[in-house]
């Protein structure tokens, strides 16, 4: 049974194989302008979040401001683990990819879009908003559109060239930051801490815990941002990737608490309340005057414009990895000349345009998408870490973050989740209402044979009445699945007993949608196979009649060069290869092994 493939499928291979190949010269970003692409993103919270914390937390908002610091610093460690095990492009998705099944990988992939989506329309808004404050002749939904559009043409353009940008964007900003900063310490050292205790005498209502609990919620969304890395670590040069996890942390630590202390020790929090919106910049205006005020408006403009770019770049590096997994249709890998995936760049600035026109610019509801996708996203991966250590132990990695972080971290996630929920229980509803939809979508092409088939049955049952019109049709969908079956998959084994085939057998059955396995043993010269392994090969080919089996034997060593050899000769992409998880002794990376994917 271990069949042979017909000149039509080896065709259909080919095609597909030839369109899946990832790009083998993508720039490598180095510590700055990776830490700029998702900085610019995290470190635009302290625009909004000191207010926010304010309004729940009241004096205590730099207490809650800390804390989240705190809870940040313990997903450095889980992001850090996660990736350096599996640094690969998708973040929570990824992380789920190579520990669970596709299913629950697809639900983090989709949150993390919503969340991307949400932020670079609102971002966008926030930032013509801006302008418009400072100049009332700018029409706020056609900037925009071109501001949408100025960061899907830089993308396209290549991301060496957009990371420039972010880089004059990210330095702006924290000069800006500094600037306030220091002008707000020059205003204090003038005017006295009389504000400061004026605020300290301000009641707390319902108490100094429920105040920090609904505080901590709310800053919570000032550290939306820290899973882009993650999400284009493979453009980041080896070891830049935990440098821009300590990066942001060191920045949302600095400048949010401080800049919320600031704004209790200059403004009375009643007052607070008035300038929620834009708080920096009436603080700038209070303790430096009118020209800080422009100064500080201008960088929230330019840095809210950098995180629309930051969801451009994510965005790229999530919808390349689904696509290639075949969770997204293939037509979105096509690249042009600078290696840019610029249908998938056309294709977000098609959702987010389509969104901003469909609310007609009143973008308050896609919060709700905002706030619950991230937070779910950042549970996700701490899940995802925990399935890393029990089911991936020994996988190595750079870095390992302690069981006391994450059961730490994850309830922290929950809790301000939770909060936000009660603090805007609306906030669930809109967020289903983008969910559902982007899930089904989703679903629809993860499970599209099981789909097809069940399109398949009723046309069969429909052609007895409408034979002429139905048999065609039944004909092109048995095509399509045919097409999509066609697939070959390959595990590489050494001597894995019937127990651990089986386990791969399941696996594939379950999550792989494919008729062919190549079971692939590599050994060095002279030596031999173990004489049971063939015969347990063939019992599984039996107890797995919808799946063909071929077993090949080589010769060498086996290891990234192996692999690119076999990849062009079986016309096989690499991440349709799997392995068990190597051990510590094992001499290569997984990155190193171009796709390859674990499943035992």
């Amino acid at each position: 049974m271990m069949a042979q493939e017909s000149g039509n499928s080896q065709q259909l291979k080919s095609k597909r194989s030839a369109s899946i190949k990832p790009p083998s010269d993508a720039v490598s970003l180095s510590e700055l302008p990776a830490t700029a692409i998702c900085g610019n993103d995290i470190s635009s919270s302290c625009l909004y979040v000191s207010a926010l914390s304010i309004v729940y937390a009241g004096k205590f908002a730099w207490v809650a401001l800390l804390v989240v610091a705190v809870v940040l610093f313990l997903f450095r460690k889980i992001y850090g683990e996660v990736v350096g095990a599996l640094p690969l492009n998708g973040g929570a998705y990824n992380a789920l990819l190579n520990t669970t099944s596709k299913s629950i990988a697809s639900l983090a992939a989709t949150l993390t879009l919503l969340s991307y989506m949400a932020t670079a329309v609102i971002s966008a808004s926030e930032a013509t908003h801006y302008v418009h404050a400072l100049w009332g002749g700018l029409p706020v939904i056609p900037a925009t559109i071109g501001l949408l559009a100025l960061f899907m043409v830089l993308t396209i353009i290549g991301i060496g060239e957009s990371s420039k940008v972010a880089v004059i964007i990210f330095i702006t900003h924290l000069v800006s930051l500094v600037v306030l900063v220091v002008a707000g310490g020059i205003y204090l050292a003038g005017h006295g801490l009389e504000v400061l205790r004026f605020n300290g005498r301000i009641p707390t209502e319902n108490g100094v815990l429920m105040a920090l609990f609904f505080g901590f919620s709310a800053a919570m969304l000032g550290i939306s941002g820290f899973e882009s890395s993650a999400n284009f670590v493979e453009e980041q040069k080896p070891g830049v990737f935990p440098k821009t996890l300590r990066n942001m942390w060191l920045v949302v630590s600095i400048f949010n608490p401080l800049t919320a202390f600031l704004a209790l020790a200059i403004i009375p929090i009643p007052e607070v309340a008035l300038h929620q919106e834009a708080l920096l910049s009436h603080m700038g205006e209070v303790s430096g005057g009118v020209w800080l005020r422009w100064l500080i408006s201008v960088d929230a403009a330019l840095v809210l414009s950098g995180a629309v770019l930051t969801s451009f770049v994510g965005v790229g590096g999530l919808i390349q990895r689904m696509t290639l997994d075949r969770i997204l249709p293939q037509f979105l890998l096509a690249l042009n000349r600078r290696n840019s995936p610029y249908r998938i760049m056309i294709a977000f600035f098609v959702l987010c345009l389509s969104i901003l026109l469909i609310t007609g610019g009143k973008l308050a509801a896609l919060a709700g998408v905002y706030t619950i996708s991230f937070l779910l996203v950042m549970t996700l991966f701490g899940f995802g870490n925990v399935l890393l250590k029990v089911k991936r132990g020994r996988l190595p990695r750079p870095e390992k973050a302690s069981p006391l972080a994450l059961a730490i971290a994850i309830p922290a996630v929950v809790l301000a989740l939770v909060g936000n929920a009660v603090m805007n229980p609306r906030y669930l509803v809109v967020f289903l209402e983008y969910f559902l939809p982007g899930m089904l979508l989703v679903s629809i092409m993860l499970y599209r044979t099981a789909l097809l088939r069940g399109a398949l049955y009723v046309l069969k049952y429909l052609s007895d009445r409408i034979f002429r019109f139905i048999s065609s049709s039944g004909e092109l969908v048995s095509r399509w699945i045919e097409e999509i079956n066609s697939q070959e998959f390959v595990f590489f084994t050494k001597n894995d007993d019937v127990g651990v085939l089986n386990k791969v057998m399941s696996y594939v059955q379950q999550n792989e949608q494919t008729r062919n396995l190549k079971i692939v043993t590599v050994l060095p010269e002279g030596e031999e196979v173990s004489p049971g392994l063939a015969k347990d090969i063939e019992v599984l080919d039996r107890a797995y009649p919808e799946i063909d089996i071929e077993f090949t034997q080589l010769e060498g060593e086996f290891g990234p060069e192996l692999i690119r050899r076999l990849s062009a000769e079986w016309e096989i992409a690499p991440n349709f290869m799997f392995i068990g998880s190597p051990g510590t002794s094992f001499p290569y990376k997984l990155a190193d092994l171009g796709g390859v994917r674990l499943i035992i």
